[in-house]
């Protein structure tokens, strides 16, 4: 049960010359249904991305780092749902090795100009054969307008499948960048969501392009979190297909630069928004900015603190103001030196924790009325400097634990 979201509607997603997508049912996932969507990329057009940092990282994330440290063309991208290909040892470097044969096969590339990207279920061989099967109906259903359709067939327990699309002027041309994303659990990202694709048709040097990945990873995926845990597949990439006629876009110094990454950013934002929107069992959305800190990550550790506590997040499925969690929580985040005499924290307009107490104008029935809504914003300043942060998350219901109890059945 997704918090305030709809399912893209397909004509809101806008093409992206030099970007075509389809997808096929390919038996992988066990409850049926697409799971397996091929992106074909134009010639010269440029990939960068960001992964895991869980030491467990799956053999297609492996596969990804090789293919694009090799400095070679990007033409396809292969993605299966239902199946991670993960703590599959030697077995699973060569699935993901033979996805990538059996899709430039198809394409007429070199098996190196292919990504290959798995979402699902871990410690189980990776079905290749039917991959391998299901890559014909993914070439037959190729489109430019197939976006909705690639959300749909990367989902996993996604409720809702994931886009967003954009424009931004930039010399007078209309510049389009389009994304789309899955991810609900085992979600507290180092560098991304789970799995998140986004392109543009703007001309990007590599370099550049390599930068703004990290640049909007870090200021959208990696500000979400449903349950603090960090998958082994997390996968985040930017294309730039250099379809739109404009100069090339050579780095951050760059006027040009500025206005695509804000672009670029605005689409992931509202990729990983959904992400929390959609989280495992979710019936709250919940944004968290924090304010005062040192620095940024200071910041983020007091918001993540927050975020992540099971006690708080079960206070929010229950709308019950427990005040005494959130400071916990703040208390736990192992921020050296902090006067907690300083803190003061906000429900919404409610002020309920004012210089590290119970403020005196703080009623419970207030704070009843902040925490009953979908949507709770809350609000903290450590007091110590200018460093800020924003997290989106979402609370803990009955229904995460039946998911997780049920992923496997």
């Amino acid at each position: 049960m997704a918090v305030n979201l709809s399912p893209p509607d397909p004509a809101s997603l806008s093409p992206v010359p030099g970007v075509e997508l389809g997808f096929a049912e390919a038996g992988i996932r066990r409850r049926g249904g697409p799971d397996l969507m091929l992106i074909q990329l134009a010639p010269g057009s440029r990939v960068a991305g960001v992964f895991t940092q869980n030491s467990f990282a799956a053999a297609p994330v492996h596969v990804c780092r090789e293919h694009l440290a090799a400095r070679r063309a990007t033409r396809a991208l292969i993605v299966n749902a239902g199946n991670a290909n993960c703590g599959t040892g030697a077995r699973g470097f060569e699935a993901a090795r033979r996805t990538c044969a059996a899709t430039a096969r198809l394409i007429g590339c070199d098996a190196r100009e292919v990504l290959p990207f798995s979402t699902g279920v871990i410690l189980e061989d990776l079905p290749v054969d039917r991959i391998e099967a299901g890559l014909p109906r993914c070439m037959e259903t190729l489109g430019a307008d197939r976006w909705a359709d690639a959300a749909r067939a990367i989902m996993t327990t996604d409720t809702v499948a994931k886009g967003a699309s954009r424009t931004v002027t930039i010399g007078g041309v209309r510049v389009t960048v389009t994304g789309i994303a899955k991810g609900v659990g085992m979600l507290q990202p180092n560098m991304a969501t789970m799995l998140a694709f986004v392109a543009t048709d703007a001309p990007v040097a590599q370099a550049a392009l390599a930068a703004m990945v990290r640049e909007v990873a870090d200021g959208s995926f990696n500000r979400v979190t449903v349950d603090g845990d960090t998958s082994t597949n997390d996968s985040f990439v930017l294309v730039a297909t250099g379809r739109a006629a404009i100069g090339e876009i050579a780095d951050g110094r760059d006027a040009a630069y500025a206005a695509l990454r804000s672009c670029v950013l605005e689409v992931a934002t509202l990729l990983a928004q959904a992400i929390a929107r959609d989280g495992e069992g979710a019936t709250k959305f919940i944004t968290i900015g924090v304010r005062g800190g040192t620095d940024e990550a200071e910041a983020a550790r007091v918001a993540k603190s927050i975020a992540n506590s099971p006690l708080v997040k079960t206070a929010f499925f229950a709308s019950d103001p427990n005040l005494g969690r959130l400071i916990m929580a703040i208390g736990n985040a192992g921020i050296r030196d902090l006067d907690a005499s300083r803190v003061n924290l906000w429900l919404g307009d409610v002020l309920v924790i004012d210089r590290g107490g119970r403020a005196a104008t703080y009623r419970e029935a207030d704070g009843a009325r902040v925490m009953k809504p979908e949507e709770i914003v809350v609000s903290v300043d450590l007091g110590r400097g200018s460093g800020e942060t924003t997290v989106w998350t979402c609370d803990f219901s009955y229904d995460y634990v039946k998911i997780n109890a049920e992923y496997r059945t």
